[in-house]
């Protein structure tokens, strides 16, 4: 493959966008190289600057669910936007968004919409501090709630991948209020406490499950506290199925954040709730939020395009398929592994592990023997291994896109069949031996 054309935008980028990318996560500092500029994409593909084809397992980091340019979404988008792209005034499409995710979240009863994860969280826990009157709020380390202020101290996703623990420009005061507490250990929690956020499924230390017991274990604590519980779902959301993470782990949370599949690949996100929790938000209560691109009309056409075209059949055909590739996966990656002896610093044995949480997949290298990752730590030390930039870089050779960082998940759509997967194995067998072959 060649990357003149990419390789040439890249340097026009670096002149007038910070890093060359709006987003550190593309930024390829943790895995070297440049990143490639996207020119088009279609189901599980994407074809950049240069006209190579690339099977992409990034989707838009999950936003993507159905694939690329999915022709029914791309006709609502259409449709949407023939009659306007935005008004600052109510519409019917955020009305039946906000209705299709209550209707398919128990529990959820109210819904707002904003236009990003980032808002979505930070004004869920606005929300609780001025429901509940307290300041203070905790979250687990590696979890990565968004960008704002409060939520950058032990953030994981692309801080964790810059190896940034928090964030210049963040005052000392913003974080102060902010406990964070290691994953899948049930903190103790005080009546100081306002919320705690998490993601019932971590998503941005690599793939972690949460431990048996953990989140039931959230839900006691918070209630014995009279605090609130937050599920980010901006990944999982619509993604595990169509309850999410409550329907997964039969746990149901106070407050939810979603992102990514509700807008069908615009930029869209929603909070939402007990309805009685809700009513703080002005113009009802005193919690003040606001934004003039919510409920975005390009965005609830797609979104609700998407939800639509989503069944509990799809869900678990997808999720049967990235589970059965996900065991091949770990077979041809460990085989490479355990092979060529390749070791950690302490001079381990290290193997190849690919988590999957139904259509969500990790990939981990972790000593022979040791347990699965069950929080930062562990993914931090995998990502140290350096293998993954490598693996990444080899796959990206051969035609395969991953996301360029260790702490990331693969997100096969369901444009994902039987030839994509057996594409991918056949690819990672070689770049496993390539990436394991360097000392």
């Amino acid at each position: 493959m060649t990357h003149t054309v990419s390789e040439a935008l890249f340097a026009r980028a670096e002149r007038v966008i910070p890093g060359g990318v709006n987003s550190p996560v593309r930024s390829f500092r943790s895995v070297g190289g440049h990143p490639y500029f996207v020119a088009r994409g279609e189901g599980a593909y994407v074809w950049d600057a240069d006209g190579n084809k690339l099977l992409d397992f990034v989707q838009s980091y999950g936003a993507s669910i159905l694939g690329h340019a999915d022709p029914e979404v791309v006709a609502a988008v259409r449709s949407a936007a023939g009659k306007g792209t935005t008004f600052g005034a109510p519409t019917e499409g955020e009305v039946l968004l906000a209705e299709a995710i209550a209707h398919r979240v128990p529990g959820c009863e109210q819904v707002r919409l904003v236009s990003s994860g980032t808002e979505a969280t930070m004004s869920a826990i606005r929300v609780a501090r001025g429901f509940t009157g307290r300041n203070r709020i905790l979250k687990f380390d590696g979890c990565y709630h968004g960008h704002s202020d409060g939520l950058l101290a032990g953030g994981g996703s692309g801080v964790a991948t810059l190896g940034l623990p928090d964030s210049a420009g963040v005052p000392p005061g913003s974080v102060a209020d902010t406990i964070v507490a290691p994953y899948n250990v049930v903190p103790e929690i005080d009546d100081q406490v306002a919320c705690v956020i998490v993601e019932a499924v971590a998503a941005n230390m690599g793939l972690v499950a949460p431990a048996e017991g953990f989140l039931a274990g959230l839900r006691t604590a918070c209630d014995e506290a009279g605090a609130l519980l937050i599920f980010d779902e901006v990944i999982t959301g619509f993604r595990l199925g169509e309850g999410g993470a409550a329907d997964y782990s039969g746990v149901q949370p106070d407050l939810w954040c979603f992102g990514k599949v509700i807008g069908g690949g615009l930029p869209v996100g929603a909070f939402g709730g007990r309805a009685d929790v809700l009513e703080s938000l002005a113009p009802l209560g005193p919690v003040y939020q606001a934004g003039t691109l919510s409920g975005n009309p390009l965005a609830t056409a797609a979104g609700l395009t998407v939800l639509r075209m989503l069944s509990a059949e799809s869900y678990a055909g997808l999720a049967a398929r990235v589970a059965s590739f996900g065991d091949a996966l770990q077979q041809i990656l460990n085989d490479a592994v355990i092979a060529s002896g390749v070791t950690d610093a302490e001079g381990r044995q290290l193997t190849a592990r690919v988590p999957v949480v139904g259509p969500l997949l990790g990939l981990f290298f972790v000593p022979e023997g040791a347990p699965d990752v069950r929080d930062y730590a562990g993914a931090a030390a995998s990502a140290g291994t350096g293998i993954y930039a490598r693996f990444f870089r080899a796959m990206l050779d051969r035609g395969v896109a991953l996301a360029p960082g260790p702490y990331e998940v693969a997100f096969p759509s369901l444009a994902h069949g039987g030839s994509e997967f057996e594409l991918a194995l056949s690819c990672a067998a070689e770049a496993i031996v390539e990436a394991v072959a360097v000392r």
